[in-house]
């Protein structure tokens, strides 16, 4: 038997977390014979704890061989101590008339508290994986304050985005999902992301020859995939969960699976023009288990460097407003 990782996931307790624990647990994310230690991590707050609680039992209840223990804690210290991979999904959300400022300060706290806490306690290989939003920024934050673990180990999470992509191509052409390649996810996790549609394949063929729509592709299309999280809270009164935790087993399995080619949120390096100081979402290869390089090599169009310019110019605007936060 392997030995066990320890996996730590904060907001283990909230709607994305209930949605993912039982997805790792199964295997789903590290592999069918992986053995687990679920080190949970919840605020210091007796309902969220009880809560914890309660999701632990079901844990418990579905007998799954691969978890071989749980930790339960509000203590981050201890919930990040010598951990393998440390999930970051909780975060304070957006209220009624709250200005993204105001969001990336209140969670910029949060996430400068874990990043040195994961860099001063978590395992030697430690990987950090950023759902919390505003993803690409809090991610940042957090590896700012890294001392030991290099920025390569800490990603945002722009997975959602890139199976919302391919999800809408599929409907569109009428093909199979799994008809649907090479669609990636290029900047920011929020409606200015940009879904290249230019470098998309359906059935081994340009997605753009396929559907042979460029308005849609250039409008609905890239609309519907950078605003499905807010249709989704009209629609069903609060937002993607089990989509979310979804995503997420997704990119980890991916970073965990040498040769994968998907999209995820890094530190860019000034690839395709982002200001080299930001975490962007952009195609990375997986070349070993936890490691990554980047693809930047796709040739971009106009429409394309528009779309680019656009989110980019939001994540320096981000980082503008946390700069007194990054060290």
């Amino acid at each position: 038997m392997k030995t066990p990782i320890r996996v730590a996931v904060t907001g283990a307790a909230g709607q994305i977390g209930y949605s993912l624990l039982f997805r790792i647990a199964s295997g789903a994310m590290f592999g069918p014979e992986q053995p687990l230690i679920l080190q949970l991590i919840e605020a210091p707050i007796e309902k969220a704890m009880q809560a914890l609680t309660g999701v632990a039992m079901e844990v418990d209840d579905c007998a799954f061989p691969l978890v071989k223990s749980m930790i339960l804690t509000d203590k981050p210290e201890v919930g990040f101590k010598d951990a393998n991979w440390c999930l970051l999904v909780g975060a304070k959300p957006r209220g009624p008339g709250m200005e993204r400022a105001d969001l990336l300060k209140d969670n910029g706290k949060i996430f400068i508290a874990q990043g040195k806490v994961i860099d001063a306690v978590a395992a030697d290989d430690a990987r950090i994986a950023v759902v919390g939003n505003p993803a690409n920024t809090n991610c940042m934050i957090a590896a700012s304050q890294a001392k030991r673990l290099p920025a390569d180990r800490f990603t945002a999470m722009v997975r959602l985005d890139q199976n919302r992509a391919q999800a809408q191509l599929a409907k569109k052409s009428g093909k199979d999902l799994t008809d649907v390649k090479d669609i990636f996810i290029y900047g920011n996790h929020s409606p200015t992301m940009f879904p290249a549609y230019q470098h998309a394949t359906i059935g081994g063929k340009p997605a753009a020859q396929v559907i042979n729509d460029l308005p849609w592709l250039q409008g609905a299309f890239c609309e519907t995939v950078g605003k499905r999280g807010a249709a989704i809270i009209a629609a069903r009164g609060s937002s993607s969960a089990a989509s979310a935790a979804n995503a997420l087993v997704d990119h980890v399995h991916d970073l965990m699976t040498p040769g994968k080619i998907h999209s995820v949120g890094v530190k860019s390096g000034g690839a395709y023009g982002f200001d080299p100081n930001v975490w962007a979402g952009m195609p990375v290869r997986t070349v070993s288990p936890g490691a990554w390089e980047p693809i930047n090599s796709y040739a971009m169009d106009d429409f394309a460097r528009t779309k680019l310019a656009a989110t980019n110019k939001e994540l320096v605007e981000e980082r503008a407003m946390v700069a007194d936060m990054l060290k």
